[in-house]
């Protein structure tokens, strides 16, 4: 075999993905339930807005839930499921941390849907979770978009597959850059959706290593701003409650806005792999841009929310619509 056709074969498994997932995503569209259940949408968002009034914690916990779900097996709902072994998505410790709202404004958002005559069984739990996040970030003051629909749902779901598949809050921009660069998704897009951060919490052990021991020289890790580890201490302090968390924007966490990379700026981002963006001088550009300009923010974050909700879908015949979305049919 020459050197020629050799790299060819190399080439060919990659190339065979990349149509299989192109095939894909031209097959989800805005309409895709024009005929079936023209009023998705509306069920959708009624049920997010009734489950938002209980509780502020719905917005972060669905938007987490989604990114979750399409770093894994692609955007299949396939971490709504449970496992009576503890064999799930969800039961792996990178997901462990979910909030519960997450998944209760999905199903409730299911079951809204399948009460109307005209749409039982008909939408799939990965197209409720795509919709049920573009609303519950409009709802926190974030910019609305159209959500492409068509995904059907996984029927499989292994703590195992999620080992590796979701950034760490140590990561830095290579692993980043590599992991997102897997599904699609470019630097800029890196920065828009760890924008997400600007609502949310973190319980202290992901960040603590930062502000006690960061390294033999420096307890605290000198990217930190001085007086923000300081207040992170008095909240974390050493054996802490372990359910205790921290909101990951400072100054202002129930709003979807841009002041999570005027935070970046200020060496206010909680994770490693937030502050980073701003450290290293590649994304410095675009974190200054967002800071600068919170539609430009926007207009980032929903290109990248449509790239990232397009990541291994199920089209089809392929995949199922889930008539439980914590189990298989």
């Amino acid at each position: 075999m020459n050197q020629k056709t050799s790299s060819l074969m190399t080439l060919l498994p990659l190339i065979v993905v990349l149509l299989i997932s192109n095939t894909a995503n031209a097959q989800l569209r805005t309409n895709f339930y024009n005929a079936t259940c023209p009023n998705v949408e509306a069920l959708v968002r009624a049920a997010v807005q009734a489950k938002f009034r209980q509780t502020f914690v719905t917005a972060p916990a669905t938007l987490r839930l989604f990114f979750h779900d399409c770093f894994v097996r692609g955007c299949d709902a396939s971490v709504m499921m449970a496992s009576p072994s503890g064999n799930a998505e969800k039961d792996h410790p990178d997901n462990l941390s979910l909030a519960g709202d997450g998944f209760d404004t999905v199903i409730r958002a299911k079951a809204a849907v399948d009460r109307n005559a005209n749409c039982t069984n008909k939408v799939s739990c990965a197209d409720i979770l795509a919709l049920a996040t573009r609303d519950v970030v409009a709802l926190v003051g974030g910019p609305s978009y159209s959500v492409e629909l068509g995904r059907r749902d996984g029927r499989i779901s292994t703590r195992a597959s999620v080992q590796g598949r979701l950034p760490g809050p140590g990561f830095s921009l290579n692993q980043l850059n590599t992991l997102f660069a897997s599904h699609g998704l470019d630097q800029t897009d890196v920065v828009a959706l760890s924008g997400a951060h600007t609502i949310g919490f973190s319980h202290c052990n992901r960040f603590s290593r930062r502000i006690y021991n960061f390294s033999p020289t420096s307890r605290i890790d000198p990217s930190l701003n001085l007086q923000y580890a300081l207040q992170l201490r008095q909240m974390c302090p050493v054996n802490v409650d372990p359910t205790i968390a921290v909101n990951m924007d400072p100054t202002s966490p129930n709003r979807f806005d841009n002041a999570y990379f005027r935070n970046l700026q200020g060496g206010r981002g909680l994770f490693t792999s937030d502050q980073v963006l701003f450290t290293d001088t590649r994304s410095r550009a675009t974190v200054n841009q967002f800071a600068l300009n919170n539609a430009a923010f926007g207009r980032a974050f929903v290109l990248a929310m449509t790239k990232l909700g397009r990541v291994g879908v199920l089209t089809g015949n392929r995949g199922e619509i889930r008539i439980d979305c914590t189990t298989p049919n």
